[in-house]
């Protein structure tokens, strides 16, 4: 489906889904063109002291686009993607890239803590997952 083409995000939730009114309040202060870049989301997380995944949730409910994702994986224009595999792969980072995998894949999460852990970029290890052909999911905002 591209961007053009009109896409319900809140189809994802229960039809009976209730918003939180604070956190309501805080994306729509900060929403721009009907967009909210993942550290924008997480930055409403922090104030709000709700899990990042209360405010993905609520900026489905409200209709609103997340872009720009910490890990380069989606809501960038005009490709989505701008993450690009790693030419070189540190062996300690791809060991413990390997060690947290569930079912092939590497959550979001454990994505930010490998960045955090060896000081890297979070979109340093979203490359060597790139590389690697590992899949990130889920996202810690419930964007996939």
């Amino acid at each position: 489906m591209d961007q053009s083409q009109e896409k319900t995000f809140a189809a994802k939730h229960a039809a009976d889904s209730a918003i939180d009114p604070d956190i309501q309040a805080a994306i729509t202060k900060r929403v721009s063109n009907g967009e909210v870049p993942c550290a924008v989301a997480f930055d409403i997380a922090r104030q709000l002291d709700v899990t990042p995944q209360a405010v993905g949730r609520t900026i489905d409910l409200l209709n609103f686009r997340l872009a720009k994702c910490q890990l380069g994986l989606f809501g960038y224009k005009p490709d989505k993607k701008i993450v690009q595999p790693a030419q070189t792969i540190d062996p300690q980072v791809e060991g413990l890239v390997r060690a947290a995998l569930t079912d092939r894949r590497l959550s979001c999460r454990k994505a930010w803590e490998i960045a955090a852990r060896f000081e890297l970029r979070k979109m340093k290890v979203s490359s060597i997952c790139e590389a690697l052909s590992i899949k990130i999911k889920p996202c810690q905002l419930g964007a996939f």
